[in-house]
């Protein structure tokens, strides 16, 4: 079955860093433009970075510098390198694929993993 699944998500202090992993499960016809979103309570959820399958990549404005996107197309597997957490990071993260980076950056990626959470604290 074609899935995407999360996993890395836990606690860490401020200043703190976690990485991420999405591995794709099955074939996912297409869907090779992958990313990464979170949900905060309370907040829409916003894009965290992409990258598309020619190997562009796009970061939220809040993560410039801080996160770093990238895919290991041997294992099936997308990353989000997490540095200089904040506790405005905190939220779910979850990952997407899409054939269309556009459809997929504004967030109606044709699939979703179940979310990994996040959690940073002072």
């Amino acid at each position: 079955q074609d899935h995407l699944m999360e996993s890395g998500g836990g606690s860490v202090k401020a200043g703190g860093s976690l990485t991420l992993s999405c591995k794709r499960h099955g074939y996912l016809w297409g869907a090779d433009n992958m990313a990464w979103f979170r949900q905060v309570t309370g907040k829409p959820r916003e894009g965290v970075a992409r990258i598309e399958s020619d190997g562009a990549i796009t970061y939220g404005d809040s993560m410039k510098g801080r996160f770093t996107i990238s895919k290991d197309n041997a294992k099936d597997t997308l990353y989000l390198q997490m540095n200089s957490l904040k506790p405005e990071d905190t939220g779910m993260y979850y990952c997407a694929a899409d054939s269309s980076s556009t459809k997929l950056w504004a967030g109606f990626g044709r699939y979703w993993g179940q979310g990994t959470q996040v959690t940073v604290s002072p």
